[in-house]
């Protein structure tokens, strides 16, 4: 269902600020992630996919949406580590359905690792409201 122009403006409202010195920073992660790159597209396309959604979302949501391995090789694509290089939650963290679950469970680890068996988490873990 799309958004209404309300919801947009909202969702515009919670993104991160655009930081000049900021840009260039993931500009300049981009580029040298393509330059040095060999493998599969789909793979690099992720990783930066990840690298420009991680200060709207934060690292917290983005480990739920992605397993131990594939954040692990998205770092190495990128030369970050998401822990330091993007904050916990981002201004637009309340928009991942997975994550606000996760808190409402109260573990935040345990809905990560799966060991809290929520059907709701299952499903949504990777959605965005």
């Amino acid at each position: 269902m799309p958004l209404t122009p309300a919801q947009i403006r909202k969702n515009l409202h919670s993104l991160a600020p655009a930081d000049r010195e900021r840009n260039e920073q993931l500009n300049d992660i981009q580029r040298k992630a393509i330059a040095r790159y060999t493998g599969t597209l789909d793979e690099l396309e992720a990783a930066i996919g990840m690298l420009h959604l991680g200060d709207h979302m934060g690292w917290k949501p983005l480990v739920l949406i992605h397993n131990k391995r594939t954040i692990r090789k998205y770092e190495e694509i990128l030369g970050i580590e998401i822990r330091e290089f993007f904050p916990p939650e981002g201004p637009s963290s309340w928009r991942s359905l997975g994550y606000t679950i996760a808190k409402k469970i109260g573990n935040f680890w345990k809905a990560v690792s799966g060991e809290v068996k929520d059907d709701e988490l299952k499903t949504q873990r990777r959605e965005i409201a």
